[in-house]
């Protein structure tokens, strides 16, 4: 499943080639002197470059031990890193996912390439470790590179647990996460008071209530954003399916739906990474592309933003 479908045309899948070419080699996802290159985007805490689309596994990777569903999740892992891609991210909550994760890995000898991400979700403060370490055999790395408390489960003791993990060189980043605009004061209370590296939580051209308070205070405190259900799992596209993008959209070449949104997402200054979830090759090659070409400013974000309003 894609967040939203819209066939590609036939710029798009240029835009895939070329991005494609571009990820064979590394060089090209230098950033460039003036630190903002167009496939990625430095973490504040600590200048990392990270490219700017992810992929994430809610869902489209809870496939057990099905050998079909297996291999068409290890071909879109494997056309996301042909595109340049790093970030996947997963959590205990999300059924098999990190285990077809791990598979896509093994199968691809991909872990050195994969910026791995997951959580840690329990009210059972003390069996945080042990689901940590079962999480990361799931996936089969030496480490995370991030560790996030999924959705503010016990989320001051867990803190604990990942800052000293961090500390002892077990993690590199630490994070907490939301959805669907939830706890939002909470959220921006924990981001003032504690020194997080990345905050997750839903952003897009309909759900924006994140740029009152919290992306403001993650530019000012110099953390990470990673933006979850930027396609509202699909249900955002497939409202605008049946409507036409305006012809000014190629200004900034997004040529479908899911193009234009993403571009709005991660054009915004205070967002590093967005993770849009997909099972289709189709779909990662266009969400990929994403980054490849022109982002809107500052005007055409909120003209973006107005054009989507009024249908």
């Amino acid at each position: 499943m894609h967040d939203g479908y819209r066939k590609l045309s036939r710029r798009t899948v240029l835009q895939g080639m070329l991005l494609t070419a571009a990820a064979t080699a590394l060089p090209s996802l230098a950033a460039p002197a003036n630190g903002e290159g167009p496939l990625t985007r430095p973490i504040p805490s600590s200048g990392e470059r990270l490219p700017r689309v992810g992929l994430g596994s809610w869902i489209t990777f809870n496939v057990g031990n099905d050998p079909v569903l297996l291999k068409e999740c290890t071909a879109v892992m494997e056309h996301f890193f042909k595109g340049g891609g790093g970030m996947i991210d997963s959590s205990p909550m999300y059924g098999s996912s990190q285990a077809t994760i791990g598979h896509g890995l093994s199968q691809l000898g991909a872990v050195d390439q994969v910026f791995s991400t997951d959580k840690v979700w329990t009210s059972d403060v003390d069996s945080g470790p042990a689901q940590i370490a079962e999480s990361r055999a799931e996936w089969g790395v030496p480490r995370f590179d991030l560790l996030q408390v999924h959705n503010l489960v016990a989320w001051e003791e867990h803190l604990k647990t990942l800052f000293r993990m961090k500390e002892a060189d077990e993690v590199r980043y630490v994070g907490i996460t939301t959805s669907h605009g939830r706890r939002h004061d909470q959220f921006e209370a924990i981001m003032r008071n504690e020194p997080l590296d990345f905050v997750q939580l839903t952003y897009n051209v309909v759900d924006r209530e994140a740029e009152e308070r919290l992306l403001p205070l993650a530019r000012e405190r110099g953390i990470g954003v990673i933006v979850n259900r930027p396609f509202q799992q699909g249900r955002l596209t497939e409202r605008l399916a049946s409507e036409p993008l305006p012809e000014w959209a190629t200004e900034v070449d997004a040529d479908t739906w899911a193009q234009f949104i993403l571009k709005f997402i991660i054009s915004h200054p205070a967002v590093t990474c967005a993770i849009p979830a997909t099972t289709r090759v189709d779909h990662v090659r266009e969400n990929m592309a994403v980054a490849a070409s022109p982002l809107p400013d500052d005007a055409m974000r909120q003209r973006m933003a107005a054009y989507v309003r009024e249908l």
